[in-house]
């Protein structure tokens, strides 16, 4: 999966950080990618759209079924390859965590915890996360939610890049909403 998956089991010794979560804005969301939202058929091409990058594979764009999202994570990915998008089905909202694609090119990078920002995504929109962008989520309320998701077919097998919150760091982060 190309997501955050769910927690395994957060350590025991970890601290949990509450992350205050943030409604989601263009200007908020501009370090860790693109929000989209509807604009009028028509209008042209520009800068306030997803620049995507997905010529280092075969585009993948699939309905990504998660379910049990616990609201508490202590895993954090990034993908080096591709630019992802990610969108609710059904317009239901949902939560999703990130850190800025510092070092983009380099493998073993790892995220600043402090970095770790929280955001609520409404269900009528979707973002684009710019390539090495960290991530967690989508999280929800419900026993399953459906997501578009656009990134490239071997994503899941050659370019998920994990750090491990708890054991690296000591922690684990929660959503405080």
């Amino acid at each position: 999966m190309s997501v955050s998956e769910p927690n395994s089991g957060v350590a025991s010794n970890s601290r949990v950080i509450d992350l205050v979560v943030e409604p989601i804005s263009v200007e908020a969301f501009l370090p860790f990618g693109t929000l989209i939202e509807a604009a009028e058929d028509g209008k042209l091409f520009g800068p306030d759209e997803a620049q995507l990058q997905l010529n280092q594979g075969i585009p993948r764009f699939y309905v990504m079924r998660l379910h049990g999202r616990p609201k508490l994570f202590n895993r954090i990915t990034r993908h080096l390859r591709v630019t992802q998008c990610l969108a609710s089905v059904g317009g239901k909202p949902w939560l999703l965590a990130v850190a800025p694609p510092d070092q983009p090119d380099t493998a073993d990078a790892e995220p600043d915890p402090a970095s770790i920002r929280a955001f609520r995504v409404p269900g009528d929109v979707a973002v684009a996360l710019h390539r090495s962008t960290w991530h967690a989520g989508p999280y929800f309320d419900d026993a399953t939610q459906d997501f578009f998701n656009l990134e490239l077919a071997d994503t899941n097998q050659v370019d998920h890049h994990n750090c491990l919150l708890d054991r690296r760091f000591g922690l684990s982060f929660r959503f405080a909403e």
